[in-house]
């Protein structure tokens, strides 16, 4: 141990002792090894902290000898009855279990660290510990609540309770040392508790018991905690109850169970309640569990489960998680238990909770080799060692090797190294080792892939210095110029190999780019593909993780030159958020956008994991919500599988789901602040504020680069807020506020990106108008002071989200602007005058060149048109009014015979036709302009009718 650290272990000791002393008893370390010593207060400062917190507890520890035996059975089970038993309530009880806790961990750490334990006991204490814990606390809690609302009964009147199963770590009795708890619970039959004055149903009784049990375990106070508890591996997860009869759970498994399910119930263990009952339920639920029969059908189950590890990895950027990572403990416990739902019907062996009991049952089956099972149950066991040392110090649930040079050093020692060098080299030869077989687990990589090393494609990447060789391979396999593909490569080849990790960048990048050409190869353009595709290899060049996904996933590399070859746009996207890359592994939702129920659905569950209430982790969610549900549209768009106009209301969805969550979010902020405003009441549909869409997105157009048109209206009365934690403030200042949060929150730029940019230039008076009006001051725009353009503008808005009473107050008064009578001269003249204004404030002209938007016949034009037949006739047609895109009120035009119908075809062709093109000039990042030609007879059946509606 270096100097500097063992002197300040032993001023730890040196305090603690002094704090014995202090409290009037001989400290008793004189008994102790003194080496000892130092190794615990080096190396856990969470003991060397309670230690000096509490010097009675180590004297007492010392004086116990628990520090040099390992513990009986049911040594726990005793020592937390009688801890609870000294208890005089609820409270009570949660302190002298954090206390015992302390005590506990304390001795654990200590004969861990010293070699006095090894990591089975170590993991068989820390769950037997857990075991008691959970079983005391419900034999104290359970009269409770029966003294308050009578014992449960099911239909015969027999009392019945509650069964706890562990799951996880605990359910194996491998434990972790600052682990959380995985628990599951379930009560035999329905019924109501037997109380004359306070009866409720059972459901109710146990849910209130675990309530508090979680709290008197979990809940985090001034002692500490005892066990984290999760209890999201129940049936349907948060959303589920947190407790259910045993029929309601067996019928969930039976109609509902999916695959992982089986996968976390493979550990269950009966740990507390009523254990007769408890094991015979669970009998009910084995066949679910394990099938009767091989059951090799589960694989393509097994491939996804499998995938998900791979995502989770690049998602998170796990590579120096020693639980998660690549090669890490979960690929152990995914290796075994695969075998175990494959097998375990058929061969009760593969029916153990252990991993490592799991592994000697695959050997001894000859499922594995002596070798593998060697390689991965050394790797387990040092992976939990480091994993328990890692916790050990600070009590903290961390599975991350410390970025600190020094706590590494320090981590290194813990383990027996003599420096950090040695122990990263040992680490990574386990976890390279335990990948390898985690990858062999379900089929080798594809070896038409690994073969591309040995063709010439091949050698083109590997052996650079034969330019004349790999020139004529390049030719062959169909690539032109042949010299730009050896420039490109090269130059990619000069920033692989540096970094912290370079030599695994390098290794990874050797066996992926002989990949990359064979794929590009088969496509018509492969140079072009090619330029696209090293873009983003060069964007997550630095993110090995990434590389990894394609290098273990020859699909989605496959699908991933597919794209690039279609849109370069794409690529752009993909390189901006490299997240998105595990969308490439599953083809069934990357083609499939979401509708707009689904849409919610996925949001809402992505804002319940995002942590709470931090409005940075909430923004940061919609952000990826929206990248992930942006890429599945654009990758179905460019491959065929939506037609344009879905995919504009496709991206309308997206946006009015993204807004929608932005005001519920920024609401619930303001109103938590200052209060309500006045005449408001409790129902969050009420809010007196609406969010009127203009433009694209009121005419369900909108482009994957469009702005956001928005109005903000609000019917407040005059007043001041109520109910906040601050100071009141004037209702209508504080929706001013509330249209500003929002705008902030659609357009502030964060490490995930902006969700969109935000034109608010439509609302009353422009730039110069307040930026949240009341609805009588609109109402009063429009009809007094509104220039004929804003008409216009108004024929495609519509109102999308908030109060309803205020999105019908807007839907009339669209529609008395519309229905106004107008003189036509007047309003052709005003009409005429803006189109000759926006066509003169262009900045270029494309000679020789068809501007798709801008020109003469093209989108706008049709728009102006449109937009003139409807205020000019709109007094006297009033389902003129009732749509806001341009094709439905062609329609409208035609049905109300305005236009002739072949007329409107004419129109709505051209437009549709223009809209396509624009669309897919910015997939090809390329400017809405076409040779002047192109279209010439559709650009003057535009201008004829242009020309015939305005008399030109």
């Amino acid at each position: 141990m270096p100097d500097d650290l063992k002197a300040a272990a032993r001023q730890k000791v040196s305090d603690c002792s002094k704090a014995v002393e202090s409290a009037g008893r001989q400290s008793l370390f004189y008994m102790v090894d003194e080496d000892d010593l130092c190794r615990v207060f080096a190396f856990s400062e969470y003991a060397a902290r309670q230690c000096l917190r509490n010097p009675g507890m180590i004297r007492e520890l010392l004086e116990s000898g628990d520090l040099e035996r390992l513990y009986p059975t049911d040594q726990y089970q005793q020592y937390v009855a009688r801890a609870a038993g000294q208890a005089a309530d609820e409270d009570g009880l949660a302190v002298a279990l954090r206390r015992l806790r302390h005590r506990e961990m304390v001795r654990i750490a200590w004969r861990d660290l010293t070699g006095r334990a090894d990591l089975f006991e170590t993991m068989a204490e820390l769950s037997a510990l857990a075991d008691a814990c959970v079983q005391q606390g419900l034999d104290f809690l359970y009269p409770l609540l029966c003294s308050k609302y009578g014992q449960p009964e099911d239909a015969g009147g027999n009392a019945q309770q509650m069964v706890v199963f562990a799951m996880g770590k605990l359910g194996g009795r491998e434990l972790n040392f600052s682990s959380d708890i995985d628990l599951m619970f379930a009560f035999p039959e329905a019924g109501h508790t037997r109380s004359e004055e306070k009866s409720i149903s059972n459901e109710e009784f146990f849910t209130r018991l675990v309530r508090r049990l979680i709290d008197v375990i979990g809940k985090s106070t001034p002692e500490g905690f005892v066990f984290r508890v999760d209890t999201r591996l129940r049936p349907y997860g948060d959303s589920g109850p947190l407790v259910m009869s045993f029929d309601s759970m067996e019928n969930y498994y039976q109609m509902f169970g999916r695959e992982w399910e089986r996968y976390a119930l493979v550990k269950a263990r009966l740990i507390a309640g009523d254990k007769q009952r408890g094991e015979a339920f669970f009998d009910r639920l084995r066949p679910f569990v394990f099938r009767r029969y091989l059951d090799y059908g589960t694989f393509e189950s097994i491939r996804e489960m499998k995938q998900k590890i791979v995502r989770e990895v690049v998602r998170k950027g796990l590579a120096d998680n020693i639980k998660h990572g690549y090669g890490g403990i979960r690929e152990i416990e995914f290796f075994g238990q695969v075998f175990q739902l494959i097998r375990g019907g058929i061969d009760p062996a593969y029916q153990e909770r252990s991993i490592l009991k799991v592994l000697q049952v695959m050997r001894k089956d000859r499922g594995i080799t002596g070798k593998v099972y060697e390689e991965l149950t050394s790797a387990y066991v040092f992976l939990r060692n480091t994993e328990n040392r890692l916790q050990m110090y600070e009590d903290m649930q961390t599975h991350s090797l410390p970025a600190d040079p020094r706590a590494r050093t320090r981590l290194a020692l813990s383990m027996g190294f003599d420096s950090e060098k040695d122990f990263i080299r040992a680490l990574d030869a386990h976890m390279s080792r335990v990948h390898f077989h985690f990858n062999q687990l379900l089929g080798q990589e594809s070896t038409e892939a690994e073969a591309q090393s040995e063709t010439g494609l091949g050698s083109v990447w590997l052996t650079p210095g034969q330019t004349d060789q790999n020139r004529q391979n390049l030719e062959a396999a169909g690539f032109e110029e042949p010299d730009t593909v050896l420039r490109l490569l090269g130059e990619f080849r000069d920033k692989t190999g540096y970094g912290e990790d370079g030599h695994i960048a390098t290794a990874r990048i050797n066996r992926l780019m002989p990949r990359v050409l064979g794929a590009v190869a088969e496509t018509d353009r492969p140079l072009l593909v090619l330029k696209r595709i090293m873009t983003l290899l060069d964007a997550i060049l630095n993110r090995s993780c990434y590389i990894s996904l394609l290098l273990e996933n020859p699909g989605a590399l496959e699908h991933l030159v597919r794209l690039a070859r279609i849109s370069p746009w794409i690529v752009s996207f993909l390189s901006q958020h490299p997240l998105l890359l595990d969308e490439l592994l599953d083809v069934r939702s990357m083609y499939a956008p979401l509708d707009r129920a689904a849409l919610a659905g996925d949001l809402r569950q992505r804002l319940e994991k995002s942590g709470g209430d931090d409005p940075e982790l909430q923004m940061d969610a919609i952000r990826v919500f929206k990248q992930v549900n942006m890429f599945r549209i654009v990758a179905a768009d460019v491959t065929g599988h939506l037609p344009l106009m879905q995919v504009s209301d496709r991206l309308t969805y997206l946006a009015e789901t993204i807004l929608d969550a932005a005001l519920d979010l920024t609401w619930h902020q303001m109103v938590e602040r200052y209060g309500k405003p006045l005449a408001i009441d409790g129902d969050p549909g009420n809010t007196g504020f609406a969010v009127i869409a203009y433009g694209k997105l009121g005419g369900y157009e909108l482009g994957y680069r469009s702005d956001l048109d928005l109005v903000f209206l609000h019917t407040a009365q005059p007043g001041q807020t109520t109910g906040g934690r601050l100071r009141p403030i004037d209702n209508s200042e504080f929706f001013g506020r509330l249209g500003q949060r929002i705008i902030h929150f659609l357009s502030a730029p964060t490490s995930t990106g902006k969700l969109y940019e935000i034109d608010m230039r439509l609302r009353p008076s422009g730039n110069a108008g307040i930026l949240v009006s009341h609805m009588d001051a609109f109402e009063e725009y429009q009809s007094r002071h509104a220039w004929t353009w804003e008409h216009q503008a108004l024929i495609k808005a519509r109102p999308i989200i908030g109060d309803f009473q205020v999105a019908r107050r807007f839907a009339d008064v669209r529609t008395r602007v519309i229905a106004a009578r107008r003189n036509t001269e007047q309003l052709a003249g005003a009409v005429l005058e803006m189109r000759e204004r926006m066509r003169s404030a262009r900045e270029f002209s494309h000679n020789g060149l068809f501007d798709l938007k801008q020109d003469p016949g093209g989108i706008v034009d049709i728009e102006f048109l449109v937009q003139f037949l409807i205020l000019c006739h709109g007094s006297r047609h009033e389902q003129l009014g009732q749509w806001t895109d341009v094709v439905r009120q062609l329609n409208a035009l035609a049905l109300c015979r305005i236009i002739a119908d072949l007329d409107a075809h004419a129109l709505k062709q051209a437009y549709l036709i223009y809209r396509y093109f624009v669309h897919r000039m910015n997939l090809q990042e390329k400017k809405a302009v076409l040779p002047e030609n192109r279209f010439a007879e559709l650009r003057r059946r535009v201008v004829r009718i242009w020309r015939k509606v305005f008399g030109q």
